[in-house]
């Protein structure tokens, strides 16, 4: 359960938190939005300080039916962001947030990026695998139905544990037989599927362990939860809050979220009830 992020070992025996700090104008949910140079320092500085384990930097909106922005763009957004995260606070683990091999080559081999957290688990770029291959590093493969302007039109699975479970088998052999160590699984949550897909992910999140691997869970502030409530993104705090625990103790590894503080007192808490472990053992 260690992974090897640029020399940096990471436990992920205990739950982990990844903040999320995107470089956009137009993610989701407004709070995650940091656009100049000073306030990515500062949000950087805040998620470390409230005990996030991992910074993940996007530069690209992928918000169900967004459009998307120039490769280049992109690049220069994540690439700066990443310098600037790495030259304050040098010990700081960052992953970059790309379906792109481009930009996730450049962020990682130029700018101190140690991760990369693809949610299209390289659908969307065939040039992703053989860079991860190549470089070696961790890296998070995501499921996502359909791209990010189409996932959210009449998503449809036979079983949706079995059918990503399938999915995943496929997109992890050619990683395994090119040598790749550290690769986490992530069933993704919203990304071509129902608010009751999810929901029958969430109960049913120990399956995903078949796999052997660590599981990431991103579920803050998303629109199952706010659509079953009846609020919005910015109201959706306490209900990522209570699915995160649901997720860990099903026995989620990673928990990707907007706000780092209140997901590290849900990992305190849950190690406090269940100081073993979850209830699911990680590879059973």
């Amino acid at each position: 359960m260690n992974i090897n992020a640029g020399g940096r070992l990471i436990d992920l025996s205990r739950p982990k938190v990844m903040g999320i700090i995107n470089i956009t104008d137009d993610s989701f949910y407004a709070g995650s939005r940091h656009t100049g140079d000073r306030d990515v320092v500062m949000a950087a500085s805040q998620m470390l300080e409230d005990g996030a384990d991992i910074l993940d930097v996007g530069g690209c909106s992928t918000r169900p039916g967004s459009v998307e922005v120039p490769e280049s763009l992109e690049r220069e957004r994540v690439c700066r962001a990443t310098e600037l995260i790495i030259n304050h606070f040098s010990d700081a683990v960052v992953s970059v947030d790309t379906y792109r091999a481009s930009v996730a080559e450049a962020a990682v081999v130029n700018s101190g990026a140690s991760i990369i957290n693809d949610i299209s688990g390289g659908g969307m770029d065939a040039g992703m695998f053989p860079l991860v291959i190549r470089l070696n590093v961790p890296y998070i493969m995501m499921h996502m139905q359909g791209t990010p302007g189409t996932m959210q039109i009449d998503p449809r699975y036979d079983d949706v544990v079995a059918d990503i479970l399938t999915w995943f088998g496929k997109r992890l052999s050619p990683l395994k037989e090119g040598g790749v160590k550290d690769i986490i699984l992530d069933p993704g949550f919203g990304f071509g599927k129902t608010v009751d897909h999810n929901y029958e992910m969430l109960r049913r999140f120990s399956e995903f362990k078949i796999a052997g691997l660590p599981l990431l869970a991103g579920l803050s502030r998303k629109s199952m939860i706010w659509k079953t409530l009846g609020l919005t993104p910015d109201e959706a705090l306490n209900g990522t809050a209570a699915l995160n625990m649901a997720a860990l103790i099903n026995g989620a590894s990673i928990l990707r979220v907007h706000d780092v503080r209140e997901a590290r007192e849900v990992v305190t808490l849950f190690e406090k009830i269940y100081p073993a472990g979850p209830l699911f053992d990680h590879y059973s």
